[in-house]
């Protein structure tokens, strides 16, 4: 819980002069101090000495002060302006204070060599807000306003599944992101439960006793929703980053544990007033909207900031049904672009996420409790995030209503998809659909399948299904091979360790096998996937069909390379163009070695049918067969 800061005397900061290996750095004037490794795609924090003012002071230090940091890399000349935050006394995650002086900005650089900044500090109510990059006369500057310096950065020296060692995660002209360090494609795979994970009983804040908690029936269960990930305490290791006395150290391990499996994304909301939970916000309190915890999100950045280490795909699921229309009305007004900016400003600089607007969007439900957000709307919150995040991260958006009124008329880069079958029939097909329906738009976009399930139980606990035929078969295999590029795996609000009580995510950990096993074939067979697309009707024996989801899958560069995923482990045959092929098999059950079947080669001496005879074992269970040309 927040405990008062200390009152101080102001004193200056000096430069933090930073030599070594992590590189050098110095200003001109008004000295920021200079944090974090000075090295391509790490964090670069500048905390500057500024108005001092407190969470809940008069007037509002989030509306009534704007701080911006411009960065420039003097050889490219390529420049990034980067919204700063209020950091209270620079220390909040650990003292919980409410009030001070420090004004913070981070930024990830994406270049080595020198580079500059320049600091625009204004005062002036709702400054924050305004789309002005010099407001009106009226506004005042305000010291850091004018501070410049610079600092020079050298090359990571980070590996592994450490993000900082392969870049910024960019969206593309074709359905997959990359890392811009080293240009892979990121197939994403891992939990998109609970969705409440950040109600954390070891962050601060009011939501641990002010009433709110769980809907059951209409009826509020009081907080039920805190969690202890008390589970995953055994999983943090001796060096993880804690906050406070020691705090936060079950959800580092919650993280360490996803990264053990081989996983690589988790999602979480950032603000469900109104909704199942009730338990997660940015503010001080449930019911102001405009006054943000400054500690509570420091303490939020410790887990993501330990999680981009650890690879992991950040997914920032910025609102859900119940409240798409809680700000504003759902309108680009004061409070939404508050909300935005601070979430932009303070997380920003993490190489992989994406901003989703939200779950389950648009006039759909029967009962709203907000008002939902229309097509102009949701156009105008994309065109906010093109504008005002630097870094020109992914933006999504989760169906509820259809995505007809945004295709082709909007900053979406992609979609957060969900279907509504037990058994996960509908992902390949509803995959294809938005792949096709975009492209003809105008763009194609990438698709996440993001609650592949129904509502109700979506993928069990392993001890009510340990081996998970069809989440693996229907969902993981049947949406990889439509072209998603990534999954994510909702819970089930009738299951044990449910989409809202959910503190344990070994209850899923013989499926989160099988979801390694997937990567390591993605990763492992360097395939030229963006050329390859949906061919199954190159299958000849039991192609799929859209709506029902039975039959096999193949994606295909005909020609080139074939990835065949045979449902039943039945010989069968595929349509082939003329030339030599090498044939292997993968078990997408047990993971391991490629593995050659009954017919190792093909010779098709002329565009036909083929049959690429029996897999290695004959067990009748799943099998993807990979061709590629000799």
């Amino acid at each position: 819980m927040h405990q008062p800061s200390r009152t101080r005397t102001l004193v200056p900061i000096l430069l933090a002069l930073v030599i070594g290996a992590c590189g050098t750095a110095f200003a001109a004037h008004n000295d920021p101090e200079v944090t974090g490794e000075l090295k391509k795609w790490h964090k670069v924090t500048l905390t500057f000495v500024g108005p001092e003012t407190a969470e809940t002071a008069d007037p509002n230090p989030f509306f009534q002060y704007r701080m911006n940091v411009e960065f420039t890399h003097s050889k490219s000349g390529k420049s990034y302006t980067v919204p700063g935050y209020f950091a209270a006394d620079g220390d909040a995650g650990n003292t919980s204070a409410t009030g001070g002086d420090k004004w913070r900005v981070h930024f990830a650089p994406d270049a080595v060599g020198e580079w500059t900044y320049s600091v625009s500090f204004y005062d002036y109510l709702y400054v924050s807000v305004s789309e002005r990059k010099t407001p009106t006369d009226k506004a005042k500057t305000v010291d850091p306003h004018g501070s410049t310096g610079s600092f020079t950065v050298v090359e990571s020296d980070k590996t592994g599944r450490d993000l900082r060692g392969k870049g910024r995660l960019d969206v593309g002209d074709d359905r997959y992101l990359r890392l811009a360090e080293t240009g892979e494609i990121f197939f994403k795979l891992g939990p998109d439960a609970p969705e409440n994970l950040l109600a954390y009983a070891d962050f601060d804040g009011t939501f641990h006793n002010d009433g709110h908690g769980i809907t059951q029936d209409d009826t509020i269960v009081e907080n039920e929703g805190v969690k202890t990930w008390e589970p995953h305490l055994k999983d943090w290791k001796q060096g993880d980053p804690t906050w406070g006395a020691g705090r936060g150290k079950a959800l580092i391990g919650a993280v360490n544990y996803l990264a053990s499996k081989g996983l690589n994304a988790f999602s979480f909301l950032t603000l469900n007033i109104n909704g199942d939970d009730r338990n997660v916000f940015p503010y001080i309190d449930y019911d102001t909207l405009d006054r943000m915890d400054v500690s509570k999100l420091d303490q939020w950045e410790v887990v993501f900031e330990h999680a981009t280490k650890k690879g992991m795909f950040l997914h920032f699921k910025m609102s859900e049904a119940e409240n798409q229309g809680l700000l504003d009305g759902g309108g680009l007004g004061a409070h939404r672009r508050l909300y935005y900016r601070e979430l932009i400003a303070r997380f920003g600089h993490h190489l992989a996420l994406n901003w989703n607007v939200g779950e389950e969007i648009g006039e759909w439900q029967g009962s709203p409790k907000s008002p939902p957000l229309y097509t102009q709307q949701k156009i105008a919150i994309a065109e906010y995030f093109y504008n005002h995040d630097p870094y020109r991260h992914h933006v999504v958006i989760h169906n509820g209503n259809w995505f007809d009124d945004i295709y082709g008329v909007s900053k979406f880069t992609g979609i957060s998809l969900q279907t509504n079958k037990r058994d996960f029939s509908r992902v390949h097909g509803q995959t294809l659909r938005v792949l096709e329906e975009s492209a003809a738009a105008g763009k194609i976009w990438p698709v996440a399948v993001d609650e592949p399930g129904d509502a109700s139980y979506s993928l069990l606990p392993d001890n009510l299904n340990f081996d998970h035929d069809n989440a693996r078969k229907n969902a993981l295999w049947g949406g990889l091979t439509a072209g998603a590029w990534g999954l994510e795996w909702y819970f089930g609000y009738k299951n044990p360790e449910s989409d809202l009580t959910c503190q344990d995510w070994r209850s899923r950990d013989n499926f989160w096998n099988q979801c390694r096993f997937a990567l390591d074939f993605f990763n492992s067979n360097k395939l030229a996937y963006e050329r390859m697309t949906s061919h199954d009707e190159l299958i000849v024996d039991n192609p799929p069909t859209r709506e029902s989801g039975e039959g096999d899958y193949c994606l295909a560069e005909p020609g080139q390379a074939y990835i065949v995923f045979i449902k039943d482990g039945d010989e069968i045959s595929l349509k082939l163009e003329k030339g030599s092929y090498d044939l292997q098999w993968y078990n997408p059950r047990k993971g391991g070695d490629m593995q050659n079947g009954a017919v190792e080669s093909i010779r098709a001496r002329s565009k036909g049918e083929y049959s690429l005879g029996m897999p290695p074992e004959a067990d009748g269970k799943d099998w993807v067969a990979l061709l590629t040309k000799k």
